[in-house]
């Protein structure tokens, strides 16, 4: 289902024209209007989603499999020396645009970009208390 007041909607049900670099029944891809870096694009399934919990499993799977279809393209096309896939739920987490989308970022050497984290300690104890508790909600 479209949200007329969601700006991902519009864009990816061509309400707002844009360039689509790829586009199919369920999602389209776009350039980032800000991009990281050169080749910056965004995966927009076409019906509303707020963030990954409220994806069907048809849109995740879809998601992915074109993911991996222009990750390759962007890979041919650009040639960057890595590639960064993000995906924020949250405002906490990033989340700007509470339409879910997927960030393929090509990374350059010395671009600048800051995708990461500090690492913490994790002792067995606490991993085996994580474990548990995600396996009893599955």
């Amino acid at each position: 289902m479209k949200k007329d007041d969601c700006i991902f909607c519009r864009l990816a049900n061509g309400d707002i024209p844009v360039d689509a670099i790829y586009e199919d029944d369920l999602v389209k891809v776009i350039f980032d209007a800000g991009p990281a870096s050169e080749g910056h694009v965004l995966i927009i399934p076409k019906s509303h989603a707020d963030g990954i919990y409220d994806l069907t499993n048809e849109q995740a799977e879809r998601i992915f499999a074109v993911a991996v279809k222009v990750s390759n393209a962007l890979k041919k096309a650009f040639e960057p020396d890595g590639l960064n896939v993000v995906q924020n739920n949250g405002e906490i987490a990033g989340q700007t645009v509470f339409h879910f989308h997927m960030h393929l970022i090509p990374r350059y050497k010395g671009d600048g970009v800051n995708v990461g984290w500090n690492p913490k300690e994790l002792t067995d104890d606490a991993r085996q208390e994580m474990l548990e508790k995600v396996k009893s909600c599955l």
